[in-house]
């Protein structure tokens, strides 16, 4: 199981005094990718011009716009709520960057109050992300999002 508390405050360390926020979500998803067992993928997807586009991530190469309420991502974005999904295949419009992703977590992100993109964590195993998972990452986000905050 994972110890969140210490990867929040891993994600502290790497984020102390650094300004840019490219450079936080870059080390963010890093974080993640190396430290979580049996991802396949993990970054984040960031809201600009209407849209979610492709941010810092780890795996490989992903759909470069996600529009909004479309996928795991875009309904996370739109409702504004973390989603865990068990099974991608039975998720409606899921949208398959990795054919070998089973199951999805994301969670949105907010700055200044605004939605500013999401997180995105996906697995090649079925059922791999748990509510404790979900609990710990929302937790993880707020951490990131304090970062954010600071940054430009």
């Amino acid at each position: 199981m994972t110890n969140y508390e210490d990867l929040i405050a891993q994600l502290s360390a790497l984020t102390e005094g650094v300004p840019e926020r490219i450079s936080n979500l870059a080390n963010a998803a890093a974080l993640l990718y190396h430290t979580l067992p049996d991802l396949n993928w993990a970054g984040f997807y960031l809201l600009r011009r209407g849209q979610l586009w492709l941010g810092p991530f780890q795996g490989k190469p992903a759909c470069v716009r996600i529009a909004p309420g479309r996928g795991v991502c875009g309904t996370a974005a739109v409702r504004g709520e973390s989603l865990c999904v068990p099974d991608v295949h039975a998720f409606p419009g899921h949208i398959a960057c990795d054919a070998a992703s089973a199951s999805e977590l994301v969670v949105p992100l907010r700055v200044g109050g605004a939605l500013y993109g999401v997180l995105d964590l996906d697995s090649p195993r079925p059922a791999r992300f748990t509510e404790a998972d979900r609990a710990g990452l929302e937790a993880f986000a707020k951490a990131l999002e304090a970062a954010l905050e600071r940054g430009e």
